[in-house]
């Protein structure tokens, strides 16, 4: 078998069902391909040599002790299927190293990788020979993600509905698409069903029933001193809102500034030109700030010092006018909100001052910013849907009807199209029928696009909508391997790739029985890889794999970090998005991910690297020194700052990031009781995050699991909370050097990526079996 496959490649055999996998391999499509059904074994066995396993492990592990719940004595070597889920916890111990643990006999290197190809090839043997592919579950409800995406690809409308529905369970890998926990509960039926009834509205230019008010938050860790993305060149700060006004109607947008602890708006003391946008398009120009009026400032702004009675109404309320009300066309549409740029700035050492001082939060001086921009409406908006030209309303109303008797056959028409797409399958005359007559139902309480709103009310809420159904076939014998349905593989491919609906092409192939044919599956594969919809691979899959959605929920402590801001944040998580869907796209080798001399980077990026030579706000790829510590994943911000605390670091959550997401051997869950890391070294002296761990690994309850993750953790100690290069910690110099349970030593993040690599074969294991149960929504 060739190991020269790339990703797209691989991708194929995740879906495929019916086929053992694989075990590990050093490419990644060699890890995922089908296994051939063998009757016999390729080549003769060599059993594991049993004796390992009673000189070195049941001392233990045996009947009577059961270490770690577990009894190696009782188990058959020779049969090694009968419990291979033990086997493969064995497998994963062994290759890390951590078991025999640290102090007790272990066997040499080359015995214990004698071991391990043996075990190995048993395993793979009896696979082959009894192959079991596991079942999905029959009801697999689409989750937040998947129900936007869907919603999107079937009535052209992005809508963010995470909003609108409560948040699904993460299994015991961090996935949130596992069936088994996306359940329906009366609740969340309903919150489905209002849903749905909002959506369909939406899409066809219908009102609301009353003007409703949107409010979106600005972060207060954007700095605003700089252009924002998507707002005119020379403009600063201030923010910008991808809308969807819902019908034609009159809105007011309203702008609040920020404040500071004691409500006093900042910035006041200069006046300041804010500019509100539609599309681009000015449509508002307010001047705030300058004008005290002749009052008495407060000499104090920490609340304790007041001014002019006046001048205090003023300095808390001097933006409750800047608010427009204007006609505005229904669909999506860009809302941006910004201050005139200054061409001058204050000096980067005050900035960095004031962001260090411990009066922060009382510090008026700063420049003025956007804390909130509302969005509320439609005011005298059309009575009648259907007319406004808008992505949705043009995918809907798929045909108009010119009299009264063209209604009904145009209505199941529309229905008939989007029920194909949104059922993912063809639809029976039933179906079509049951949506007809709640056409009927909304025709009679209004007009033609009232009845196709209540009908899509019912498509956007009904089980063949909400989950994707594989049921059985009749003819083959319960609990046997088969092979999934050509319409079945529509939908796990389309959900696996685009995190959303099979588009018509997919259907249509496999409604001819197509797609299966692995000519045409590798076409298809490549087509959508290619579609843009597959970025959804990157959000949805690595975002969980490398706990990257964990970014947003960061918030590093502003007096340690004094240069994190909002514009740091959305950049680091950019570098690893664009890093990985490059790898993808460039049909790169997994191991790349690890071994890459490369990364995206803008200025502001660059800059929290000290990395030279990179200017302005656009990411591009750059090519990195051979000895830089930014080299593939381990060098990047974004997972460096979720695996740290707010004020610290933890070698301990690094450590087992790496072991986890990593080398997919994560370690065991900790004792109840455990006491916290302590925050002083001896006498209450400083003490670095190492000295302090070292001597929390003194409790021996507490050494057994922190040997296997410690230093792993302790080579990234180099890369403060948010990712920047450091070489001191708490006055003392940052030892980055750690050693393996197995004897194996590395210095710094370059050495551990050194041991990793040596790892490939476990690297790539751990990432096909993450990528496996993400592909297929179960373990």
């Amino acid at each position: 078998m060739s190991r020269d496959h790339r990703i797209p490649q691989a991708l194929l055999a995740f879906v495929a069902c019916g086929v053992a996998f694989t075990a590990p391999a050093t490419s990644l499509a060699e890890a995922a391909a089908p296994r051939p059904r063998a009757s016999t074994p390729a080549r003769p066995a060599t059993p594991p040599d049993k004796t390992i396993l009673s000189k070195y492990c049941v001392g233990c592990h045996n009947d009577k002790r059961r270490v770690g719940g577990l009894a190696l004595d009782t188990k058959d070597l020779a049969h090694v299927g009968a419990d291979a889920e033990v086997w493969e916890k064995v497998l994963r111990k062994l290759r890390m190293g951590s078991m025999p643990p640290p102090g007790l006999p272990r066997p040499d290197n080359q015995t214990t990788e004698t071991f391990v190809e043996a075990l190995e090839g048993q395993l793979d043997r009896e696979a082959a020979l009894h192959p079991n592919p596991g079942r999905t579950q029959a009801l697999h409800r689409l989750n937040r993600a998947e129900y936007r995406n869907a919603v999107r690809d079937l009535l052209g409308l992005d809508v963010d509905t995470t909003a609108l529905l409560p948040p699904d369970d993460a299994d015991a890998q961090g996935l949130d698409n596992n069936a088994s926990l996306l359940s329906v509960s009366p609740a969340l039926l309903e919150r489905y069903m209002s849903v749905a009834r909002r959506l369909s509205r939406l899409a066809l230019g219908l009102p609301p029933s009353s003007p409703v008010t949107d409010t979106f938050k600005v972060s207060e860790f954007a700095a605003q001193e700089g252009q924002g993305e998507d707002l005119p060149f020379g403009s600063r700060g201030g923010t910008t809102v991808r809308y969807n006004f819902p019908a034609d109607g009159e809105y007011v947008i309203k702008v609040r500034l920020r404040r500071q602890l004691y409500d006093y708006i900042v910035g006041l003391a200069e006046p300041e030109q804010l500019d509100v946008r539609i599309d681009g398009e000015r449509v508002k120009t307010f001047t705030i700030g300058g004008e005290n009026h002749g009052l008495t400032a407060a000499a104090s702004f920490a609340g304790d010092i007041f001014g002019d009675p006046d001048w205090e109404q003023w300095s808390h309320h001097a933006d409750e006018g800047l608010e427009v009300r204007l006609p505005v066309k229904a669909g999506p549409k860009l809302v941006g909100v910004s201050f005139v740029g200054r061409f001058t700035k204050p000096e980067e050492a005050t900035i960095r001052a004031r962001r260090t001082s411990s009066d922060l939060a009382r510090d008026e001086t700063r420049p003025q910013a956007v804390d909130s921009v509302a969005i509320s409406g439609p005011y005298a908006a059309a009575a009648r849907g259907g007319s406004a030209d808008t992505p949705s309303v043009r995918k809907v109303l798929a045909c108009r009807p010119a009299t009264a008797a063209d209604e009904e056959p145009c209505a199941r028409r529309i229905l008939a199209s989007l029920a194909r797409q949104a059922y993912r399958r063809p639809v029976s005359d039933k179906e079509v029928q049951t949506l007809v007559e709640f056409y009927r139902t909304g025709r009679r309480e209004g007009d033609f696009v009232a009845g196709i709103q209540v009908a899509l009310a019912r498509i956007l809420a009904a089980p063949n909508f909400l989950f994707r159904v594989e049921r059985d076939p009749s003819r083959v014998a319960a609990g046997a391997a088969y092979r999934v349905s050509d319409i079945e593989l529509a939908s796990r491919l389309s959900f696996f790739l685009w995190s959303s609906i099979p588009d018509r092409t997919l259907v249509n192939l496999a409604v001819q029985g197509t797609l299966h044919q692995p000519a045409v599956l590798d076409q298809q594969v490549r087509r959508m890889i290619a579609d843009p919809r597959s970025k959804a691979l990157v959000e949805n899959f690595v975002g969980q794999w490398l706990l990257l959605r964990n970014l947003r929920d960061a918030a590093p402590d502003q007096e340690m970090f004094s240069d994190f801001d909002e514009t740091l944040r959305d950049a680091l998580q950019q570098e690893t998005r664009l890093f990985v869907d490059d790898q993808l796209r460039r049909n790169q080798s997994v191991v790349d991910l690890l071994s890459a001399r490369y990364t995206f980077l803008n200025e502001r990026l660059a800059r929290h690297y000290q990395i030279p030579n990179v200017f302005g706000s656009r990411f591009r790829r750059v090519a990195l020194d051979n000895d830089s510590p930014r080299g593939g994943l381990l060098g990047q911000g974004s997972l460096l700052m979720v695996t740290s605390y707010p004020n610290r670091t933890s070698p301990v959550l690094r450590g087992k990031w790496v072991l986890e997401s990593l080398l997919g051997t994560p370690p065991p869950q900790p004792p109840a009781n455990v006491p916290g890391l302590k925050d002083s070294g001896e006498n209450g002296r400083p003490a670095s995050v190492r000295a302090r761990l070292e001597a929390h690994r003194k409790n021996p309850v507490c050494a057994a699991c922190h040997t296997s993750m410690d230093p792993l953790g302790f080579a990234l100690e180099n890369f403060d909370a948010t990712g920047k290069w450091r070489t001191v910690d708490a006055g003392t110099p940052v030892d980055a050097s750690g050693v393996l349970p197995n004897g194996t030593a590395f210095q710094g993040p370059n050495g551990l990526r050194t041991a990793l690599l040596a790892r490939r074969e476990q690297f790539v294991g751990a990432m096909t079996e993450k990528l496996l149960a993400y592909a297929l929504g179960r373990q």
